[in-house]
């Protein structure tokens, strides 16, 4: 039986708009709600077994919407009360993460706090969990920690880490200094970071002393920091707390934390990385998705759907069907299509970026009731 961390704390920040798999994933049914792996698990619920024997199922907090609040209890019943924490709306990931800190730090003054996205896919639970307890002994030094993953193609949705030196930490070998952190750099800028050998992908994952974290959003955005507190001193007294959230939390800057605490630590040689020995991918698009799906064999077609009817002759790329409608490729190469009840979506994989377009047109036209 795996013994948990000491002081540490995991926190999964579960949002999102269900924007970049579009109209599988919807606002109401966010990527993380899903079953992307075949595997019989959500994305959320494969996130939580992950981190249970890691940190404890009663050291866990969830980040989510309110309107997100029955589908997550209930995929996770062991999820204590205390440890959900609702966003009235959503202000990105600083907000989201800077107040479970801020919350943690007032119960537990030396809480380590690890922050993992809900809709990430990882395999290799053991190296995960070695990653992890690295970075919880190299965030004991005060540093801010993050697990690099090695890069497979110059891609521009994520951040590029460059690490400087190993940092000699007893008990976290192999742990570097972070030279520089950018974060989504344009397609020239990630296809040097990449041929360089020197750099990793950002995965999102953040260890750090709940305090130091703290810290470091203070330096850079003090009113965000001072917004974050306010609602931490009421956050467990339930009488108290409502009309504070409604007071302060739409009042907080909307900014990720890559860019308000993960750019500026680096700079100032605060911030530390595990390079990943794990597989990871955070299924950004259906092009990911048909890659994770079919073993990585652009030649096979992935098929999604519990009641799928799908003919295929000679072509390749995914399909997820939600309708039992029968669906026939023939010659088609690279293809997505996705067919649900209301909405059908036919793109390829080179273009699978831009179905998040599709969903800013259809709010711009009022097709809210697809969205």
């Amino acid at each position: 039986m795996t013994t948990p961390l000491e002081r540490f704390y995991a926190v999964i920040p579960a949002g999102g708009i269900g924007s970049r798999l579009w109209p599988l994933s919807r606002a109401d049914a966010p990527k993380f709600l899903h079953d992307l792996t075949g595997s019989g698990s959500t994305l959320l619920r494969a996130t939580w077994d992950r981190l249970a024997p890691i940190a404890g199922d009663q050291r866990i907090m969830v980040v989510t919407g309110r309107a997100h609040r029955a589908a997550v209890e209930q995929q996770l019943p062991d999820l204590a009360d205390a440890n959900v924490v609702l966003e009235s709306e959503p202000r990105d990931s600083t907000a989201a993460i800077g107040l479970a800190a801020a919350i943690l730090v007032r119960r537990e003054p030396d809480v380590i706090v690890g922050s993992f996205a809900a809709d990430h896919v990882i395999r290799g639970d053991r190296l995960f969990r070695a990653a992890v307890a690295q970075a919880v002994t190299a965030a004991e030094e005060r540093y801010i920690v993050t697990i690099g993953i090695q890069p497979t193609e110059p891609a521009i949705g994520f951040g590029y880490i460059k690490s400087a030196r190993d940092l000699g930490i007893r008990g976290a070998e192999g742990v570097m200094l972070v030279d520089s952190f950018v974060e989504k750099p344009d397609l020239a800028t990630a296809k040097r970071y990449v041929s360089s050998g020197e750099h990793l992908w950002n995965a999102g994952m953040f260890i750090s002393r709940a305090d130091v974290l703290l810290e470091e959003i203070g330096r850079q955005k003090p009113e965000l920091l001072a917004g974050l507190l306010e609602l931490a001193e009421v956050w467990d007294d339930p009488a108290a707390r409502g009309p504070v959230v409604d007071r302060v939390w739409p009042a907080l800057e909307k900014i990720a934390i890559d860019y308000s605490v993960a750019e500026p630590a680096a700079a100032a040689g605060r911030m530390a990385v595990v390079p990943a020995h794990f597989d990871w991918d955070d299924v950004g698009d259906f092009a990911s998705l048909a890659k994770l799906n079919s073993g990585g064999r652009k030649s096979d077609l992935a098929i999604l759907g519990e009641n799928a009817r799908v003919l295929s002759d000679a072509s390749s790329g995914i399909v997820v069907s939600q309708t039992g409608r029968v669906i026939s490729l023939i010659g088609v190469q690279d293809i997505v299509v996705v067919d649900t009840p209301d909405a059908l979506l036919v793109t390829t994989s080179a273009n699978a970026q831009r179905v998040k377009s599709v969903v800013d047109a259809l709010k711009l036209s009022g097709r809210d009731d697809v969205l």
